[in-house]
C-alpha cells in the first residue's frame, strides 16, 4: 500500500482522509470510515486535517482525536484523553501517559457508538472550555 504522506496539489485534507480509507480496501479501512462517520455524527462542526506525514486529524479548539492505522489495530487516539472521564472504559492504550489516552480497534471488534461519541464531544467540550487538559493541582492554602 502507497503510503499518502505529502499533502498532492489541490487535495484539502478530507479528500486525503478519504483517499487513506479506500486505500486500506481491509477492516481497516472499513474501521476509519466507521469511526470517521461517528466524530461528524458526534461534532458535526469538526475539522478535518491531514498531519504529520499522513495522519488524518480531527479537531475543534484544538486536536481531539487522530486515526491512526497499523497493521493489526486502528488506534484512535485523543490528545487530552487523560483529562476525560470514560465511565465505558473505552480507553485501553497509552494508560500511563499524562496527557494522551488511546483506544486500538483489532479485526471484529464492534464499537460502542453512544460511548465513542460521548468521549468526543467531551473532548470538544474541553477544548472549547480552554483548558489545558490535565487535571488542576490542588492549591495549599496558606493561613497566617
Amino acid at each position: 500500500m502507497k503510503r499518502s504522506g505529502a499533502r498532492q496539489e489541490g487535495e484539502s485534507a478530507s479528500q486525503l482522509i478519504s483517499t487513506r480509507i479506500a486505500e486500506l480496501s481491509d477492516w481497516r479501512g472499513e474501521t476509519l470510515g466507521r469511526l470517521r462517520a461517528l466524530i461528524k455524527e458526534a461534532d458535526p462542526d469538526i475539522l478535518e486535517e491531514w498531519k504529520w506525514m499522513g495522519t488524518p486529524v480531527w479537531s475543534h479548539n484544538g486536536i481531539v482525536c487522530t486515526g491512526e492505522t497499523y497493521k493489526n489495530v486502528v488506534k484512535m487516539t485523543f490528545s487530552k484523553g487523560a483529562s476525560l472521564k470514560d465511565p465505558s472504559r473505552l480507553f485501553n492504550s497509552s494508560l500511563d501517559g499524562n496527557a494522551r489516552r488511546a483506544i486500538d480497534i483489532h479485526e471484529g471488534e464492534e464499537i460502542d457508538a453512544p460511548a465513542l461519541k460521548a468521549l468526543i464531544r467531551a473532548a470538544v467540550t474541553l477544548n472549547v472550555s480552554g483548558r489545558k487538559g490535565c487535571a488542576p493541582q490542588a492549591r495549599r492554602t496558606l493561613i497566617s
